[in-house]
Parts: structure tokens; C-alpha cells; sequence
């Protein structure tokens, strides 16, 4: 099976064909079910949502039956979300392996055909699934024929893809300074917990989001938010995220100026504030200490290398702040430091004050 990340996935939902079937397994919680959503979503398509683990006999997927207005035959009455115009859906078949077989008889010539009990899909439509893999799930294997009728991909996000997502999308940065710091942490530790063998409970993407909402506006959560942040991410890595929350998690300018390519990413997923305090730490570190030659060489390089990743990040409130530290003059010997030994930054610098 292909394995894609989010981007390829992305890629690939853009160009298959609207007659042509896709299949994603993948674990769960690692957001296939919200990429599908958005992303047809924005074209103006509906996302039908159907959890198909949930259905106990084919009624509940092609409708109930009803005798005809003549009396002469039986014809099933059409589900609540089927088209009743000719406007395209894209169908969306959730737990596809957690359904019965009865049921799973009843996606093949829909999957085939877009015909549901005689019923068509509107020209255009998409039908797309999505199942879990993987031992630790109860799953009802599927026909050879039935995965036949999809496109198959392992869709496996990478780490980078979930940060971007939790940027965007205000998650809180003690969950984002934790993960960058403890990827593998992302989606599983490796391990159960072992008090309770069938009740395992382990990290996952989803969880991570829950544990940001938890703790939104709570600077020092307390031992029974912890619990609670156990509850969801599992013992273990709760309990490290709880004690991480008392640490200093940010990046200090000594650790811009010392080791910028080691903190490089963590800083694209900085705040603005914490950004600025690194601006003014840098300044500081440039004012107060007497650099040897080699540390000379080696800040001048990591202090490019930053103001480099400002820009490309378009961080330009934090662009901007840094070039008011270096306009005001309050750091004359840091000052100094960039006019003789990063001159190339000393004259981007010089332009950006002149169109102010």
C-alpha cells in the first residue's frame, strides 16, 4: 500500500477523477474525516458523513422499504441524506471495516455504479472511505472485490503537518513547544498502560487538540486539570506534559545566537510576544558579552540565519521589532557588532529604517 502525507493527500484529492473511488486507512484521530470535509467543502461540494460501523442492516443506508402506490410492489423510501436535486455530493463512508457485511453488500454497487436501491448519484459525485488499521482494532475484513472498487492509500500525516494544522488553528503553545520537543509523543507512547490492559489509552492528534482546550487561559493548571489531561492522553504522557507546563519552554537569544539550526523550528511556532523577547534577548546578549573570534563568527551567522526566517516566515511584526531594537540605539555595543562583523545585515537593516 502507498503511504501519502497530508500534502500528497491533498494533491491527490485534487487530481483523481470524480468517478474514480478512494480508500484512506490510517489510525484513528489523525484527522482524515476533517481534511475530506474541508477540502470539498471549499469547493462549494456537500460532505455526507456516513459512519457506517454504526448501521445495523442495510435499511439503514438505502432506506426502508414501502409498497407501491399501486399496492403491486415494495420500493425503498430514500434515505435522509440522499440528493434530491441533481447536485453533486461527495460521500464520505467513515469505518468502512467496522461495518457488517450485510451492509458492506450494499457499498459494492454503489461503489461501482453510484446506484443505492436503484437510485443514482448525481453526475459528479465522489465516493470516498475511510478505515482504521492496525491489530489494535476490531475490524470486519473486506472483499478483495470491494477494495477493488477504490483507490487505496496508507495516509500517514507527518508531525510537521499537525504543527502547521495546530498553528493555524490556535492550539496552545505549551501543547505545540511539547510535541516539538516530543514527537514521537504526537500520536502514541509506544506502550499501554498496563494497569489496565484492555482499556488502553495512548496519545493521539485528536487528543492533543482536547488537551489545548483544557487548558486554554489556565497558566498554572492544577493537579486535577492533570487527571483530567490523563484521561486523554494516557498517564504517562500526561503526567510529562503536566510537569513540562512548570518548565521554561521558550528560546532564549543565546539560543539564537549559540545553536539557531537546533531551534530553528521551534521558533516558526512561536507567538508574537515570545518572538519579541527573543528579539530584545538577542540585543542584550550582543550588549553584555566580550565574543571571542570563533563565537564572533558563528553569532553573526545565526543572527542572518534569524532575521532570514522572519522574513521568510512573514513574521513582519516581529521583523519590524527587531529592526526598532537596532533603531533605537539602546544596544550600542550589540549595535556595533552587527555594522562590523554582519555588515550585509547592518545594510537590510539600514533600508528597512529608511522606508519607515
Amino acid at each position: 500500500m502507498v503511504t501519502i502525507d497530508t500534502k500528497e493527500l491533498y494533491e491527490i484529492l485534487e487530481e483523481t477523477p470524480a468517478e474514480q473511488n478512494i480508500m484512506l486507512a490510517g489510525k484513528h484521530g489523525i484527522g482524515k474525516s476533517e481534511i475530506i470535509t474541508k477540502f470539498f467543502s471549499e469547493k462549494g461540494l456537500k460532505v455526507v458523513s456516513l459512519f457506517l460501523g454504526q448501521m445495523s442492516d442495510p435499511g439503514d443506508l438505502i432506506g426502508l422499504q414501502k409498497t407501491s402506490a399501486d399496492g403491486k410492489t415494495t420500493e425503498f423510501l430514500p434515505p435522509y441524506w440522499f440528493p434530491q436535486d441533481d447536485t453533486p455530493v461527495v460521500l464520505f463512508l467513515d469505518e468502512l471495516n467496522r461495518a457488517r457485511q450485510e451492509v458492506l453488500q450494499t457499498i459494492m454497487d454503489l461503489a461501482l455504479n453510484r446506484t443505492l436501491a436503484g437510485r443514482k448519484l448525481p453526475a459528479g459525485s465522489r465516493v470516498i472511505s475511510a478505515v482504521n488499521s492496525g491489530e489494535q482494532y476490531q475490524l470486519t475484513e473486506l472483499d478483495p472485490a470491494l477494495v477493488s472498487r477504490f483507490n487505496l492509500y496508507d495516509f500517514r500525516p507527518t508531525v510537521k503537518d499537525w504543527l502547521d494544522w495546530a498553528k493555524e488553528n490556535s492550539i496552545d503553545e505549551r501543547v505545540i513547544s511539547f510535541i516539538l520537543k516530543n514527537p514521537a509523543l504526537l500520536d502514541s507512547d509506544g506502550e499501554s498502560e498496563k494497569d489496565f490492559p484492555t482499556l488502553d489509552k495512548t496519545p493521539d492528534r485528536r487528543g492533543w487538540e482536547k488537551v489545548s482546550k483544557i487548558i486554554f487561559g489556565k497558566s498554572e493548571p492544577s493537579r486535577t486539570t492533570c487527571k483530567l489531561m490523563c484521561g486523554i492522553v494516557g498517564v504517562k504522557v500526561g503526567l510529562m506534559f503536566y510537569n513540562s507546563l512548570s518548565k521554561k519552554a521558550s528560546v532564549t537569544g543565546r539560543d539564537v545566537l549559540t545553536a539557531f539550526p537546533r531551534v530553528k523550528q521551534q521558533i516558526e511556532y512561536l507567538s508574537l510576544p515570545e518572538l519579541c523577547e527573543i528579539n530584545k534577548d538577542i540585543f542584550n546578549e550582543l550588549n553584555t558579552h566580550n565574543l571571542g573570534e570563533n563565537a564572533i563568527k558563528m553569532c553573526s551567522i545565526n543572527c542572518t540565519g534569524y532575521f532570514n526566517l522572519l522574513q521568510e516566515k512573514r513574521f513582519s511584526q516581529a521583523t519590524e521589532h527587531f529592526i526598532l531594537q537596532f533603531s533605537e540605539n539602546n544596544f550600542k555595543k550589540a549595535n556595533l557588532f552587527i555594522v562590523k562583523y554582519v555588515p550585509d545585515l547592518y545594510n537590510r537593516l539600514s533600508h528597512f529604517i529608511m522606508k519607515l
